[in-house]
């Protein structure tokens, strides 16, 4: 038995001091630091095979090391296998983050369910009874899923000793505690050595392991910051509580990249995959209203058409109001300004809202077109034509600026039935003989005029 350490640390960042002291130096939170029991006995908490003698891990020149492809899981999950970037690989860590009710556990647990691998599915935070009623609504049969309700990292590591899974899911992390440390589930010392054990038994067994994690008032993940930073894939599940629709991001991938998103819609029966969700994200109305514009976007590897709604009115107090819901505000001052100065419309004294239905946020600048034509169609009353979209970023010069990839936004375009598209003249379009007319425009002034006459 070694003697017992304490130390210091923030609850808010992780931060680690040797003394008390009221401000954390690093987040400037006050009366967040505590005492901890970082060390209480010298164990081993996964037990792997002892190393032959004679071979012990030695350094091997990068030309020596095997480069073949490493053989992913599919996990049944089109969205899922698209933000990993193709699947799980064995032995990974992935840490699934979201706000409270979300659907984290829902997702993890309906894609255990249908897995064809045996999964152990660790919930500290339920009873076997509580899953079972949400299984049931989901997938009612399941011979490969095993539900075991245990908090304590060492009983786990029993379970999957005698088990023998493929994948394991932790439902979550902030709910584990080792005997190895004196301190209460979800403090900084217990999430970093649970969660290091985990990473050990991950790598030595070629097992991957799934957690869910808190996220904090600010929508950041519970608990160090070193979290992130140990695992190999972060996964953010978003949406508003409000709206059917669940979006998955990916904020770190050591296997693949961090700009694909998959979409769900949540039903009482789980979640459902969304293959085309610009259906979803484009408003089915009878009649042409004015505001509203349709913009091409990019995630990943996928295109999007989303619609862009706008009101513009005039302002009843003195201060007009500038708001916006899934888009930068100060994009929308910066055009708002460009279209001013430029191009010569006053609007600086009118509210100007703007939306992004769907309830997703974007950050393409390729969709300052679609803003700037919804602005100028609820300003003058006149409706965009409803086979118009639009791909463009907007310049401080009032210049419609090229944008990339800018051929797979045309083919989503004319897959979806839209009449024309406008993009920047200075994009280099190597499409041919398109079924789609493709209207090329330089400034804001050529947009507006071929829109509102």
């Amino acid at each position: 038995m070694s003697k017992v350490k304490t130390s210091f640390f923030c609850q808010n960042c992780g931060t680690q001091y040797s003394k008390w002291q009221g401000q954390c130096n690093a987040c400037k939170e006050w009366n967040t630091i505590a005492e901890e029991i970082i060390q209480k006995q010298e164990k081993v908490a996964w037990k792997s095979e002892p190393t032959p003698a004679g071979k012990a891990p030695r350094p091997l020149k990068i030309n020596e090391i095997d480069s073949a492809q490493e053989v992913r899981m599919d996990t049944t999950d089109s969205e899922l296998n698209r933000v990993l970037g193709g699947g799980l690989v064995p032995g990974s860590l992935t840490l699934l983050g979201g706000e409270p009710g979300i659907g984290k556990s829902t997702l993890l647990l309906q894609v255990s369910l249908k897995l064809p691998y045996k999964t152990l599915y660790v919930s500290g935070e339920e009873s076997q009874k509580q899953i079972k009623m949400r299984a049931e609504r989901i997938t009612p049969n399941s011979d490969n899923c095993y539900i075991l309700t245990e908090t304590k990292t060492q009983n786990i590591f029993k379970q999957i000793e005698t088990i023998q899974p493929e994948v394991v899911i932790i439902d979550s992390i902030q709910t584990l505690h080792t005997d190895y440390i004196e301190s209460t589930a979800g403090s900084i010392s217990q999430i970093r050595e649970t969660t290091a054990e985990l990473i050990k038994f991950a790598k030595e067994s070629n097992i991957p392991v799934i957690l869910i994690g808190h996220i904090t008032k600010d929508g950041n993940i519970a608990g160090p910051k070193i979290l992130e930073h140990m695992v190999d894939t972060v996964l953010q599940f978003e949406g508003d509580r409000n709206h059917v629709y669940r979006i998955l991001r990916s904020l770190k991938n050591r296997f693949g990249s961090t700009a694909e998103l998959g979409i769900y819609e949540m039903l009482g029966s789980g979640l459902r995959e969304v293959s085309n969700p610009s259906e979803i994200l484009i408003s089915h109305k009878d009649e042409e209203l004015s505001g509203t514009a349709i913009a091409t976007t990019l995630e990943g590897m996928r295109p999007l058409m989303i619609e862009i709604q706008s009101l513009v009115s005039t302002a009843v107090y003195g201060t007009p109001q500038r708001s916006t819901t899934g888009y930068n505000a100060k994009r929308l001052n910066m055009i708002l300004a460009v279209l001013e100065k430029r191009a010569g419309f006053r609007l600086g004294a009118k509210d100007v809202f703007l939306n992004v239905t769907g309830g997703i946020s974007v950050d393409d600048p390729a969709i300052d077109l679609a803003v700037v034509a919804a602005i100028l169609s609820s300003n003058e009353d006149i409706p965009v034509g409803k086979g118009f979209c639009f791909a463009g970023e907007v310049g401080l010069s009032g210049e419609i600026r090229p944008v990339n990839r800018v051929d797979q936004r045309i083919q989503e375009a004319e897959k979806l039935g839209f009449d024309t598209i406008f993009v920047s003249k200075y994009n280099k379009i190597a499409l041919k003989n398109t079924g789609i007319k493709i209207e090329l425009v330089a400034k804001i002034e050529d947009v507006a005029s071929i829109l509102f006459g």
